[in-house]
């Protein structure tokens, strides 16, 4: 009898975006998951420590440092995202390499306390955005060139609060008692 491994890269499955309005419950659920994500965040890397930080999740993957940072970097544009998609007619986004800009010299030379409280300062802002958005405003897009896809506003809820999960667990991993 096999047996499967886990999967390092993606350590609670991957994301699952609706294909319908979410309801309100539902939403205050992700937008709390958001909210929660900087402390959980720091909380995790205290844990794990400086050294172990510098470690790769998983093999050919980055390491704790280079998560945190990417973290900052991805949800920077995810909130330019939602602002772009509520001022403008389906705007086109503007992607970016994310493996380049974690291979970047800031990432190794910035303490990860900074994209902390980048992350701590951001998710206020954006958490306080989303929880004064109508119905309406949920239902707004904006269409990602690199993967061909429109989102709603609700998808892109969903798939960023997975996200900071996601990695979450990565930095969670590097963790041994």
């Amino acid at each position: 009898m096999e047996t499967s491994q886990p999967d390092l890269r993606y350590p609670i499955g991957q994301p699952e975006l609706p294909t319908e309005a979410l309801s309100n419950a539902e939403r205050v659920a992700y937008i709390r998951q958001l909210a929660d994500l900087p402390a959980q965040l720091t909380a995790a890397a205290r844990r794990v420590g400086g050294i172990r930080l510098q470690e790769p999740y998983r093999p050919g993957g980055w390491n704790g440092r280079q998560v945190i940072h990417h973290l900052a970097d991805s949800h920077v544009n995810s909130y330019t995202r939602f602002k772009l998609a509520l001022t403008e007619d389906n705007p086109t986004i503007r992607p970016y390499e994310e493996q380049e800009w974690a291979e970047l010299p800031d990432v190794e030379a910035t303490p990860i306390t900074v994209s902390l409280t980048l992350l701590e300062a951001l998710h206020t802002r954006w958490t306080n955005l989303l929880a004064h958005l109508g119905e309406e405003q949920w239902q707004r897009t904006f269409y990602h060139p690199g993967s061909k896809q429109t989102f709603t506003l609700d998808q892109a809820l969903v798939l960023y609060a997975w996200h900071g999960r996601h990695h979450l667990a990565h930095v969670g991993s590097l963790y041994q008692e």
